[in-house]
Order: C-alpha cells, then sequence, then structure tokens
C-alpha cells in the first residue's frame, strides 16, 4: 500500500508539472527552509520561565507532566504567550545548593525566574539568616546577569518542629526580602490551600499529589499573569 501510494503522489505531482500548475524541485526546497527557519525564529523568539527549586518544584512522586510547571505550562499556552518554561527542580536542594548551582543555569537567557527554594533549609533547622543570605544571593546573581529579568520569590511555611518561634523567623525571611528589594514580586505561600491537607498531599505529608499540583499552579499563575 505505501508503494502504490507513492505512485501515486508522483504521478500526481507530474502531473501537475506538465500542465505548468506544479513547483520546481528547487521551490519546494526552498519553501521547506523558509518554513524551518520560520519556526526557528518563533522558538527563539518564546521568552524563558526558569523555575529553580527542590523536590517541589521538581514535581518529586508524581509524573512531570503533572508538576505545576507543566500546568503553568498549558495555562501560558491557552493564554496565548510566548514563553516557554523550563523546570530546574532538584530534589533536596538547600538554598546553599542552589546558591551554588544558580551560576551555570544563567548561561542560558532568563525572563521570568520564579525561585521555590528555603523549604529544606526549614525542615534541616537550618539558621534563618543563612537562608536569607542565600536566597538574596540568587536573587542578585539573577538580577546582575539579567536585569530585566522578572523575579518570583514562593514563599514558605513549615511546620513548628524546630519551635514556634523558628518557624515565625523562618516565614518572615520571604516577605522581608519582598519588602526590602522592589525587584521582588512575592508569593505569600506557595502551598496555600495544600500545605497540611492530607488528602492534597503524598503519605510522607510534604509533597503534593498530582490534586495538589493543580493548586499549586493556580495559586502561582494568579501571581504571575498580570506580571506576563
Amino acid at each position: 500500500m505505501m508503494r502504490i501510494n507513492r505512485i501515486i503522489i508522483c504521478f500526481t505531482a507530474g502531473y501537475l508539472l506538465a500542465c505548468g500548475g506544479g513547483k520546481s524541485d528547487q521551490q519546494a526546497v526552498q519553501e521547506t527552509e523558509q518554513k524551518t527557519e520560520h519556526h526557528k525564529d518563533i522558538t527563539k523568539a518564546r521568552k524563558r520561565i526558569l523555575f529553580f527549586g527542590n523536590s517541589l518544584t521538581a514535581g518529586y512522586g508524581i509524573d512531570l507532566s503533572e508538576a505545576f510547571s507543566t500546568l503553568i505550562q498549558q495555562k501560558v499556552d491557552s493564554a496565548g504567550l510566548a514563553y516557554e518554561c523550563y523546570n530546574a527542580g532538584v530534589s533536596g536542594e538547600t538554598t546553599a545548593s542552589g546558591n551554588s548551582r544558580i551560576d551555570w543555569l544563567l548561561e542560558d537567557p532568563v525572563d521570568v525566574f520564579i525561585l521555590e527554594l528555603g523549604g529544606n533549609d526549614g525542615l534541616r533547622g537550618i539558621p534563618v539568616e543563612e537562608t536569607r543570605k542565600n536566597l538574596k544571593s540568587i536573587i542578585d546573581k539573577v538580577a546582575a546577569r539579567y536585569p530585566e529579568a522578572i523575579i518570583v520569590l514562593a514563599g514558605m511555611q513549615i511546620p513548628p518542629n524546630m519551635g514556634p518561634e523558628y518557624s515565625r523567623q523562618f516565614s518572615s525571611v520571604y516577605s522581608d526580602l519582598a519588602a526590602s528589594d522592589k525587584r521582588i514580586h512575592l508569593i505569600p505561600f506557595i502551598l496555600e490551600g495544600v500545605g497540611g491537607v492530607p488528602e492534597l498531599n503524598l503519605p510522607d505529608g510534604i509533597h503534593p499529589t498530582p490534586e495538589g499540583h493543580v493548586i499549586v499552579a493556580n495559586t502561582i499563575w494568579e501571581n504571575i499573569r498580570e506580571l506576563l
């Protein structure tokens, strides 16, 4: 059947050329090249949204297609916005390791930078000032390399395992950074409506289920839609 189809196609093409209604091989190649270049131009024109975080961003325990970064891409596409989402989440990432890792990621352009780090710092009881210092360093590096980039800081809260005072100080890191730096757009709590809700988290009680990621994606989208 495949061979028959090819014969019919060749015959039709030959007939059109004989009648003066077809295109030469050279014209066909030129049009194909033009379409390819046009596609490349469109791809290059799309701005980059970089999601930089830990296992929450990485979509721990679920398929990457269900993670909030992928869901944001779907919302971006539905809105007809020319952005491409990149997931740079690494499970176990702390603000210190993120501060070390960010440099090589900035080799590629960044138009929107969404910073989701600090949760692992809090769970490990890392001094709050160290978390603050690392987050600010990451933000400064992004802003220095790409001054026009939109910087979004995803706020986090932690259970009172380390004591209520530590939890309070930890939560205030994000709001304090945003208040002191006009470059930062703050999402007060990225797990709003998800954190502490058993049915929206995996058995570990920390990482969202696919349904939880839908809510997280909606929270992020409500905060960045106007910025885009």
